[in-house]
């Protein structure tokens, strides 16, 4: 009872102090929120819906069930989830964060999977996907795409290691479960065919209403993950004005000095805790530090996704009964082992290119491919909010026509 009035106590205090702080810096909110924005409006909405409609139409018409009795054997010695967990990891590294919540919970109220298959899979199957790695972070950031090799090879292999720590989570649960499952029931080609044919069956939706649902949904779950980019935007804004970044910047002053990192680097380490994208800039400007401590920090900020990830991950997955704090300790794992990954890869993939950008304080320019992803990331910023605008009025149109019926 104590512990509950506390935590009462401490909400609605943090709560009230978040509001006392908009009102008095008004013009710092506004910034934040535009920035945030921004973000959603011209590259999170138009790079993510494509994704989402596709995958609720695959779920619809039983293409994530094939998939998932073809990737059976590989999946599930390795990760101890089903088959389309494949599917879910593939479409969460395409599309970033946070495809792979939404579609393990998509699974889960489909019964594809089991509570803790579904608390297994989200673990290990949201991620940041190549264009925001690459166009936004490398090239966007630190002016290198060849940082970008670096950056991306640990967060993958970072996953890769979360799944296979979680693949211990709940063992002893499920492990009659999983004993039945492996079990083969004849020609695998065979059975997933009838699996596809199966679930299309059972969906006795018309190919037009599965598509408006898929968009509708698409749109909702893409609002509220724009109206978090926002919240957490201004909250990182309230508390480096609160000087409460600052605060807990010193706290980690000695842990730093202690891994052999600048302290500077503290700052943008907690900022990357609240949101991703600020973290990864705030490092770039860390002259001092060099491109591999740089990388480093960044390597965690991306494994750790941010409080406004996890919020976004929470938000999704209290649509059913997956727990989120499995995600949690995930993203710690998946934080460390990223930066692992980065230091242990740093000489084989980025050394080989230059001995002397081993120990540069300042990011390296003109790299031959740094152009492409350049070009990408401008062409998603001149078109996302045309498809943004044009995607926001066919839901629109779509929620009068189903209000009307």
């Amino acid at each position: 009872m104590y512990k509950s009035k506390m935590k009462t106590l401490a909400l609605s205090t943090g709560v009230t102090i978040f509001a006392a702080s908009l009102i008095l810096m008004p013009g710092e909110s506004l910034e934040a929120s535009i920035r945030g924005l921004d973000m959603w409006w011209e590259i999170v909405f138009p790079s993510l819906l494509p994704f989402f409609i596709v995958s609720e139409m695959l779920i619809g018409f039983g293409v994530v069930r094939f998939i998932g009795v073809m990737l059976e054997p590989l999946m599930r010695p390795i990760f101890r989830v089903p088959g389309v967990g494949g599917f879910v990891w593939a479409m969460g590294m395409a599309s970033g964060f946070p495809a792979g919540a939404k579609l393990t919970a998509r699974l889960r109220q489909e019964d594809q999977i089991t509570k803790l298959e579904g608390e297994r899979l989200v673990s290990f199957t949201n991620s940041s996907n190549p264009l925001f790695i690459f166009g936004a972070v490398s090239v966007g950031f630190f002016q290198n795409a060849t940082l970008g090799i670096v950056l991306a090879a640990a967060h993958y292999i970072g996953n890769i290691c979360v799944g296979v720590v979680m693949r211990f989570y709940g063992r002893k649960e499920d492990q009659e479960m999983i004993r039945s499952k492996t079990k083969k029931k004849g020609f695998i080609i065979k059975e997933a065919f009838s699996a596809l044919h199966q679930t299309r069956i059972e969906d006795k939706r018309p190919i037009g209403k599965l598509l408006g649902d898929s968009v509708t949904s698409s749109i909702q779950t893409l609002l509220m993950i724009g109206g978090f980019i926002i919240l957490f935007s201004v909250i990182n804004k309230m508390l480096y004005h609160l000087h409460i970044t600052t605060f807990f910047a010193e706290g980690l002053s000695a842990l730093f000095i202690l891994l052999q990192l600048p302290e500077l680097l503290s700052i943008p380490f907690i900022s990357g805790l609240f949101e991703i994208t600020l973290g990864s800039k705030l490092t770039s400007g860390i002259t001092e530090a060099t491109l591999l401590q740089q990388a480093i920090i960044t390597s965690f900020i991306l494994g750790f996704s941010g409080f406004s990830v996890q919020a976004q991950v929470a938000s999704i997955l209290a649509e059913t009964d997956i727990r989120f704090k499995p995600f949690f300790y995930a993203r710690f794992i998946h934080g460390l082992a990223a930066s692992m990954a980065t230091i242990l890869l740093w000489k084989p993939i980025y050394g080989r290119f230059s001995d002397d950008q081993l120990s540069n304080a300042i990011p390296v320019f003109a790299r031959h491919n740094d152009a492409f992803w350049t070009d990408m990331l401008y062409w998603l910023k001149s078109v996302g909010p045309v498809i943004t605008i044009l995607s926001l009025i066919v839901y629109i149109i779509l929620c009068l026509k189903t209000r009307s019926t």
